[in-house]
């Protein structure tokens, strides 16, 4: 029967698949980073129509395939200098976009880096650090790529944390982030929300030691950081905005950002 379905593509022309090949995740590319945060916990309905200062901090922005091809000089004539761009979700999906989101940013002098939407109950840490990794998730001492980026937020196929107790998440989060490592000499960067990270991993480990925080709260001011962590280094503040995706902020100077870029 596959060989009878595979002549008959092959007249049609079409390009059969492959018997292995496996069906992308259901919405793949409607996942960005705080598409799930925004929908439990909302856009920031406590926020003042106050933008929090960016006096001392860098602006920036992230991106995805949902956001399609993106304007870069734009982004950076309103202010941004820095962006995430979603590079691939669990083992399977991988951003058609990012080639034009990743290399247009750097094109016009952005500090650019690439973020994992995980799935913790599809496959392991180290498979999914794999993928990612081999999908554009590397780094490059070049002053200009941030460390690579793991979106761990609520499941947007089911249960809130994958079914998965906090000890088996932690354990999934550091076998990713141990890999990460190994491959690229960098420990990656974990973005978060304090809710969904505080129930579903917990602090049983203080992750803030290796990996820097890039924390979702859509609020004027901060908040409370999830368990290990006690410094944030970036904030994504609101959902929407002067730039394509997600607007965010460095906490710290240009100098601090471009040092992070390069060790």
């Amino acid at each position: 029967m596959r060989t009878l379905i595979s002549i008959v593509a092959i007249v049609a022309g079409m390009t059969p698949a492959p018997a292995s090949a496996a069906p992308l995740p259901e919405g793949s590319a409607d996942h960005f980073a705080g598409s799930q945060i925004l929908k439990y916990e909302g856009g920031g309905g406590l926020r003042t129509a106050e933008d929090p200062s960016a006096d001392g901090k860098v602006p920036g922005m992230d991106v995805s395939s949902h956001q399609g091809d993106v304007d870069w000089k734009s982004s950076w004539d309103n202010g941004a200098r820095f962006t995430y761009v979603k590079a691939t979700e669990g083992t399977h999906y991988r951003n058609p976009k990012f080639t034009q989101q990743y290399d247009g940013s750097y094109d016009v002098g952005m500090i650019r880096g690439a973020y994992h939407f995980a799935l913790p109950d599809r496959t392991d840490g180290a498979a999914q650090a794999n993928f990612f990794v081999d999908n554009g998730g590397g780094w490059s001492p070049d002053g200009r790529t941030l460390p690579p980026a793991l979106d761990m937020e609520y499941n947007p196929y089911g249960d809130t944390c994958y079914n998965m107790s906090q000890e088996a998440m932690t354990a999934w989060v550091k076998a990713f982030s141990d890999t990460v490592f190994a491959r690229t000499r960098r420990y990656p960067a974990i973005y978060t929300s304090t809710s969904w990270w505080n129930r579903c991993v917990g602090g049983s480990m203080k992750f803030g030691d290796n990996n820097p925080l890039w924390v979702a709260h859509y609020n004027s001011t901060l908040g409370p950081l999830p368990m290990g962590f006690d410094f944030h280094t970036i904030w994504q503040w609101q959902a929407a905005g002067l730039f394509p995706g997600d607007q965010n902020l460095f906490n710290g100077q240009f100098d601090q950002l471009q040092r992070i870029a390069a060790s």
